[in-house]
């Protein structure tokens, strides 16, 4: 399987002191699990003091099985759409434009072995997101 890039346009400024715009990719992808449990996902990551910024590319049928969120993380969908089942039985589906902040660290197993949530890909094209991924803890 050969991994995914994503374009996207770069806004900067030049020598000469001009702001200018070139389009780019991201590339470099590695396929693994983002938490354990969870199924293996095309995943890009750049870090910065604050943050882990991570784009992740789901294949269509890609099912990650229950697991908790590995930090407190906002997950914003680029394109397709995902689902987020907790366990209290409650399950949204989401896509571009809408959001979710992942902060179930700590759950308890329950009397199936449930712990934390599971999430995956609905209908027949790729869930592309944007995680966040808050180092230090987030403020209301």
């Amino acid at each position: 399987m050969k991994p995914p890039t994503l374009p996207y346009w770069h806004v900067w400024t030049a020598g000469d002191g001009v702001s200018r715009q070139t389009r780019r990719e991201i590339d470099a992808f590695d396929l693994r699990a983002i938490a354990a449990g969870a199924a293996p996902q095309w995943q890009h990551e750049d870090k910065t003091p604050a943050a882990v910024i991570n784009f992740s590319v789901l294949p269509a049928g890609w099912i990650g099985e229950w697991h908790e969120n590995p930090k407190p993380q906002w997950i914003v969908p680029l394109s397709g759409r995902w689902f987020v089942e907790t366990m209290d039985r409650i399950r949204v589906e989401m896509g571009p434009g809408e959001l979710s902040l992942g902060e179930d660290q700590g759950t308890r197993p329950d009397a199936q072995g449930r712990k934390g949530h599971r999430s995956g890909v609905v209908g027949e094209a790729p869930a592309v997101l944007m995680i966040v991924q808050l180092r230090g803890g987030r403020e209301a």
